[in-house]
């Protein structure tokens, strides 16, 4: 077996592919419309590691029933089920690159090494050293 890519659920894959492509300077593969008889945030995106870069592909695609996720977790709320991890050389200087491409820097940091940040649908996910 060989993992080959990770899929996020997400109100608005086509704007959220954007927000990523943009965060990790990765193109983005495949930007499918919505399909007949769905909204039109619907659609399905894929981005691919850069040229000389390695890791799964993200897939990103359209969930009728999206709910924005709650970090840290509330008992009751829409839960975080996953997130990404992204290593940074300098993690001052990435998280600011992450508020300018879209990103809102989460209220909770658990720790020094480490800064959680919120994409533009809710999902969390980390830079680390």
């Amino acid at each position: 077996m060989q993992l080959t890519s990770v899929t996020i659920g997400s109100s608005q894959p086509r704007e959220l592919a954007q927000f990523y492509a943009k965060l990790l300077g990765w193109p983005i593969a495949v930007l499918e419309p919505a399909r007949a008889g769905e909204p039109a945030a619907a659609g399905w995106a894929q981005l691919r590691p850069a040229d000389g870069e390695t890791g799964p592909t993200i897939n990103i695609e359209y969930e009728r029933a999206f709910q924005r996720p709650v970090w840290p977790a509330v008992e009751g709320a829409q839960l975080a089920s996953q997130h990404l991890d992204i290593w940074v050389d300098d993690l001052d200087e990435a998280a600011d690159w992450a508020v300018q491409a879209g990103a809102e820097l989460a209220a909770v940091q658990p720790q020094p090494d480490v800064r959680v940040l919120l994409d533009p649908d809710g999902h969390p996910f980390c830079l680390f050293l």
